[in-house]
């Protein structure tokens, strides 16, 4: 009896410690941990993120290689203002040339914020293991409503300006005068052809 209640012991344990290991694959695989892969950490060095955050996708060429592991928001002296530096861990077969341009993207308009790396061209030079990009910098919410704004209140002024004759649009819109000279300059074209010629000439 003793004996039959050890075997039924130790089926539930191999059965528990199989159970435990499929579940920390699962959980491994959900969280996007690349524990059994190797790779790499490049740094990104920006003055403004936008809302960049940990695990957020790192893309080489439009395609998922990594994700963002680490920001770290310092003072630097020789510029004298506050900069951003990302560890990216990236896949270990993507080669990076030096010349890469490196901007925070979105995904949709409102969508989660990533790191985009578009390859360079001089594959002479390449970034290693902890090297640094620098990276273009995304444009401000505020600095984009600004813009809007100014466009916007330009355009009223435009249309302001032909609505009260003013400028080339609005003369041509609203002024009698100036299809008036077009039609007397036609008019004497027609009478006097010989001054098309005649002008023709003397520009040469």
């Amino acid at each position: 009896m003793i004996f039959g209640k050890t075997k039924l012991e130790l089926k539930v344990g191999i059965f528990v410690f199989i159970g435990l290991i499929i579940l920390a694959v699962f959980v491994l695989m959900v969280g996007k941990f690349r524990t059994w892969s190797s790779g790499y950490s490049v740094y990104t060095v920006f003055n403004f993120v936008n809302g960049v955050k940990v695990g957020a996708p790192v893309r080489f060429a439009g395609v998922d290689v990594g994700e963002v592991k680490h920001l770290d928001v310092y003072f630097s002296a020789e510029e004298n203002r506050t900069k951003v530096k990302i560890e990216n861990w990236v896949n270990k077969h993507v080669v990076i040339p030096q010349d890469s341009v490196v901007w925070v993207n979105t995904l949709g308009l409102l969508g989660e914020k990533y790191i985009e790396i578009m390859p360079g061209k001089d594959y002479s030079k390449v970034i290693a293991e902890n090297g640094t990009l620098k990276g273009t910098d995304p444009i401000p919410m505020n600095e984009v409503g600004d813009i809007a704004k100014k466009l916007v209140s330009d355009i009223d002024d435009t249309v302001l300006k032909v609505k009260d004759a003013e400028g080339t649009i609005g003369r041509l819109l609203y002024d009698d005068t100036v299809y008036k000279e077009i039609e007397a300059m036609i008019l004497d074209i027609r009478q006097n052809p010989w001054k098309l010629l005649w002008k023709g000439k003397a520009k040469r």
